[in-house]
Parts: structure tokens; C-alpha cells; sequence
């Protein structure tokens, strides 16, 4: 059994009570602490991007074992990041990503950086471009694949996209 937390907290949607005394989540009218309901739409981390299981719930990093609500799990973020995202903030123009002489949709490639998926979640097409085909490359054959009609454009494009990940996950 997890250990309760200080607050309560929607094991569905991560929603904590606005004033003390409330036991019943405004978003999801579930009970504070119960288990979601078996076919409830349930919370993902925006840091790594990880669907809580069927208890609302995610394994705790720093002591294994223990399973964390998505906020305690977003806590432990601080300890354990998924990779250098200060850095990859100073890439970033607008809402896309400057890579080399390319752009892409910063989201896009920070998922993919952190997940190694390139297709950005359920039900989003994701913006092909030189950036985006050097992602799908990557993932489908490695860094220095063998293709038969590879482009010199997508080439670049890979080897940018290997050294952006390198960086990004050396700290």
C-alpha cells in the first residue's frame, strides 16, 4: 500500500483540494485518494512525459517500491531530471528549436530527446521537416546509418540532431 501523502491528492488528474476540508475532486467527482475508475483518462508528467498507472499512481525514483502521485513524482523531478533542459532553453526561438542552420517544434524534439519517440503523443501528426526526418532516421537506423539515396541535407540534419542529444543527456 503507497504511503499517504501530506495533502490529498485526485489520483486522476493530480488535482489538490482549493481549501482544506474538500474531499471530492471538482475536475474528475472522485473521492481525494481513490483509485481512478478503470477507464479514466489519466495523468501524464510534463517532464517525462510518463501516463500514471491504473492506481493514479508512478514508481518513485529515489526509493524503490514506493509508488508517488503525479506531484510527488513531478517533485522528484528536481533530483533526478530527464536531461539538461536549461540548456536546451537557450536553443529555443519562439516555440520551435534552432538546430544548426534547421527548426523544429521545440516540444517535438524535447519529447523526442526525452522519450526517443518521434511522433509526439496520441493523436498529433508531427511537422516533417529536415529536423523531424533526421529524429525518425535516428530512431529507425542509428546515427550513421547506411541509406541508399541519403541526402547530404539529411546527413547534416542526423549528425545535428546526434550531437544535440549527446549534450542534452551528458548532464
Amino acid at each position: 500500500m503507497p504511503a499517504p501523502t501530506a495533502t490529498p491528492v485526485c489520483l486522476q488528474c493530480g488535482a489538490v483540494p482549493n481549501r482544506p476540508g474538500v474531499q471530492v475532486c471538482r475536475r474528475c467527482g472522485i473521492r481525494f485518494g481513490d483509485a481512478p475508475p478503470e477507464f479514466a483518462h489519466l495523468a501524464s508528467c510534463p517532464v517525462c512525459y510518463e501516463t500514471t498507472d491504473a492506481d493514479g499512481r508512478l514508481p518513485s525514483q529515489l526509493q524503490p517500491g514506493r509508488r508517488l502521485d503525479i506531484n510527488a513524482h513531478l517533485g522528484e523531478h528536481d533530483r533526478f531530471p530527464v536531461g539538461d533542459d536549461a540548456w536546451l532553453e537557450t536553443l529555443r526561438d519562439g516555440d520551435r528549436i534552432r538546430i544548426g542552420r534547421w527548426s523544429a517544434p521545440f516540444d517535438l524534439v524535447r519529447r523526442y530527446l526525452v522519450t526517443g519517440v518521434v511522433d509526439a503523443g496520441r493523436n498529433r501528426l508531427a511537422q516533417h521537416n529536415a529536423i523531424v526526418t533526421a529524429m525518425t532516421q535516428v530512431q529507425r537506423w542509428g546515427r550513421n546509418p547506411d541509406i541508399f539515396g541519403d541526402q547530404e541535407e539529411w546527413r547534416l540534419a542526423r549528425d545535428a540532431v546526434a550531437e544535440l542529444m549527446d549534450r542534452y543527456h551528458r548532464s
